[in-house]
C-alpha cells in the first residue's frame, strides 16, 4: 500500500492565477508528495461561505498530511472546527486578494462575512502569505476599522496576532514560458518598428479595472487625431461594461482586437505590443501588467495600489488627463517613446518576480526540500 500525501492543497476558486499559482507550484512537486482538492471558479461569493463545508466532508479522514496549503477563499477556521483532525498541518494561506479593502460599488453592498472570514482564517493560519506588500498593509490597515464596524461592543488586539504571521511572496510567474520580444528583435536586423503605437489593456472586464478611465482617455486620443491602434482584452465573467457599449463602433479599425483572446493568441498579441495600460481602481499585484511588460511592452499604471512596489515612478500617472497627455505625446513621436521604452529595459528586472525564482521560497515555507 502506497504512502499517503503529506500535502494537502485546497483551492475553493480553481481558475485565473489561484490555478496558476498551483500549477506553478506543483510542478516541483512529485506527484506522490500532493493532493488536491478544489472546486471551479465561479460562484465566488458561495465558494466563500459553503467550500469549508463541501471540503470538510471530501478530505479523507484516514490521512498523513503534514502540511496544509489553501488560499483565503476558504474559511480555515471553519474547516479547523468541523475537522479537528487537520490542527496539526503546518497551515499556509496565501492572499491574492483581500476583502477587507476590495471595491464595491456602494459601502452598502459590501458584506462583512467575507472580510470576517479572511481574519478568522489568518488566526486559525500558521503562515500568512500575500502577493505584494500593499496587500499585507492594506489587510492589516484594516483589520480594527472593520471590525469596529461591530456595533455593541469592541474586538481588540488582533492585527497583533495577525501580523506576526503574515510575510510577502510575490506570485511567481513562468516567464521561462514566454518568448521575449526584445531577444527576438535582437536575432532581427534590419526591421523597422511601425510608427503606430500599439496599446494594450489586458485586465478583467469588471468595474475595479476601471474601462470608464480606458474610454475616455481613447476617445480624447481619438479626437485629438493621433495615430495609435488598441486591443482590450482580458477575461469577461457578466455582461460587457457599460463603458465599452458602442466602443468598437466609435474607434473603427483602431480597435484590432476586442475582448478574450486564446492563450496562444493572447502571447502574439502582447508581443506586438508597445505599451501595456492599467487603469484599475483596484489592484493587489497586476500579473498581466508583468506578462506584458516581459514581453516587450511599456508599462503605465496608475500611482497607488500596488504599482509603485513594482515600477518606477516615470510609469506611473496621477490622473487621467496626466496618462492622456503621456499617450498623446508618444502617439506622435513613436521614435521618443522607443528611446523611452529601451531605457526602462536597460535597468527593470524580472527575476523578483520569476517562478525560478520564487518557487524555492514556497517550498521553504511549506518546509520541503527542491
Amino acid at each position: 500500500m502506497s504512502a499517503k500525501p503529506p500535502i494537502l492543497i485546497i483551492e475553493p476558486f480553481f481558475g485565473g492565477s489561484h490555478k496558476q499559482l498551483i500549477d506553478t507550484l506543483i510542478e516541483c512537486l512529485n506527484v506522490d508528495d500532493y493532493e488536491i482538492f478544489s472546486l471551479p471558479a465561479k460562484k465566488w461569493h458561495w465558494r466563500a461561505r459553503t467550500s469549508a463545508l463541501y471540503f470538510s466532508q471530501l478530505i479523507p479522514p484516514e490521512h498523513e498530511y503534514k502540511v496544509l496549503i489553501t488560499s483565503s477563499v476558504l474559511n480555515l477556521a471553519e474547516l479547523i472546527g468541523v475537522r479537528p483532525d487537520l490542527v496539526t498541518c503546518r497551515k499556509i494561506v496565501y492572499f491574492h486578494e483581500n476583502q477587507l479593502v476590495y471595491p464595491v460599488r456602494e459601502v452598502k453592498e459590501r458584506d462583512c462575512q467575507y472580510g470576517l472570514n479572511e481574519i478568522l482564517t489568518c488566526l486559525a493560519a500558521d503562515i500568512v502569505l500575500f502577493n505584494s506588500n500593499f496587500n499585507r498593509m492594506s489587510f492589516l490597515d484594516n483589520v480594527q476599522p472593520f471590525l469596529n464596524i461591530q456595533p455593541d461592543f469592541k474586538l481588540k488586539h488582533i492585527r497583533e496576532r495577525i501580523e506576526k504571521k503574515c510575510e510577502v511572496l510575490y506570485f511567481p510567474i513562468k516567464f521561462h514560458a514566454f518568448p521575449n520580444k526584445r531577444h527576438m528583435m535582437d536575432m532581427t536586423e534590419n526591421t523597422e518598428p511601425e510608427d503606430c503605437l500599439h496599446l494594450i489593456w489586458p485586465h478583467r472586464w469588471e468595474h475595479d479595472k476601471n474601462p470608464k478611465l480606458l474610454v475616455e482617455v481613447l476617445m480624447e486620443l481619438n479626437k485629438r487625431q493621433v495615430d495609435f491602434k488598441v486591443t482590450i482584452c482580458g477575461e469577461s465573467y457578466q455582461a460587457i461594461p457599460e463603458a465599452f457599449e458602442g466602443l468598437q463602433e466609435k474607434l473603427g479599425d483602431k480597435l484590432i482586437n476586442f475582448g478574450h483572446l486564446s492563450r496562444e493568441k493572447y502571447v502574439k498579441t502582447l508581443l506586438t505590443g508597445d505599451i501595456v495600460i492599467s487603469t484599475a481602481g483596484h489592484e493587489f499585484y497586476g500579473v498581466a501588467m508583468l506578462e506584458a511588460t516581459y514581453c516587450g511592452c511599456y508599462p503605465i499604471a496608475p500611482n497607488k495600489l500596488v504599482y509603485p512596489e513594482i515600477y518606477p515612478k516615470e510609469n506611473l500617472y496621477n490622473t487621467s488627463n496626466s496618462l492622456i497627455k503621456m499617450l498623446y505625446n508618444w502617439c506622435r513621436n513613436p521614435q521618443v517613446f522607443r528611446r523611452t521604452r529601451d531605457k526602462f529595459f536597460d535597468f527593470f528586472t524580472f527575476e523578483r518576480y520569476s517562478a525560478q525564482h520564487l518557487v524555492p521560497k514556497y517550498l521553504e515555507k511549506m518546509r520541503i526540500s527542491v
